[in-house]
């Protein structure tokens, strides 16, 4: 397959085109511009610098979350918008802490991604890789650090990736040497991994009006009605 990655999840905006086995283009900017501002003009781009158009792309795979509920829309709403300019386009919604494994792939051993969602409370997710493929451990979930990582067995070699990883280190894991932390390169989110993670279980792709956010936790606005609820 012919696959174009969209990562906005958060404060990275990625872009990535993967034909086959190989990683053509990726581009992933730290940005303080809003995802809207530079997703689109990143994917042009991305097509312009490879040749390719978008009706010779299979596939638009998309983090569909956890992370930034704005950036999640802007992502899906972009990936829908290119799906319903060009019919012959499908699509991926990939979770984001499926993608941040796969950015470590090469490890062997247990991979838990982790994002900050409040003070002390992490959108976890926990996978196996033995350097070439991932297996799925656990759902992704919402919790709290303590009651994830206090007296977690890491008899087994244990990577943590993400934008959290770092504090759990610092926090849970300190001076255990078979707990490691993603290096600058692969530690926050990269749209060639949602690229890999399709790649991998053609099973994700889907159609444009199936395509959806996955929050894991309820939307300022749903929190925001419910208090008014009561």
């Amino acid at each position: 397959m012919r696959i174009l990655g969209i990562d906005t999840s958060g404060k990275v905006a990625s872009v990535a085109l993967l034909d086959g086995g190989v990683m053509l283009w990726e581009k992933s900017v730290y940005t303080t511009l809003t995802h809207s501002q530079v997703i689109l003009p990143m994917v042009g781009q991305a097509l312009a610098e490879t040749g390719f158009e978008l009706a010779d792309i299979d596939c638009a795979a998309v983090a569909a979350g956890p992370g930034s509920y704005t950036g999640l829309r802007i992502g899906i709403g972009a990936v829908k918008g290119m799906c319903e300019g060009c019919k012959t386009l499908e699509c991926a919604g990939v979770s984001t802490l499926l993608a941040l494994a796969y950015n470590c792939i090469s490890f062997k051993g247990r991979i838990i991604s982790v994002m900050r969602a409040r003070p002390n409370i992490s959108y976890v997710g926990e996978f196996e890789s033995d350097s070439r493929s991932i297996k799925r451990v656990s759902a992704d979930r919402v919790a709290n650090d303590s009651e994830v990582f206090e007296g977690y067995d890491t008899s087994s070699p244990v990577m943590l990736v993400g934008d959290n990883a770092e504090v759990i280190k610092q926090t849970f894991f300190s001076g255990d040497e078979n707990v490691f932390t993603a290096n600058a390169a692969d530690v926050l989110q990269r749209a060639g991994s949602l690229c890999l993670a399709v790649n991998a279980d053609q099973s994700l792709v889907t159609t444009a009006d199936r395509l959806e956010v996955s929050y894991l936790q309820a939307t300022k606005a749903e929190k925001d009605k419910a208090h008014s609820d009561k």
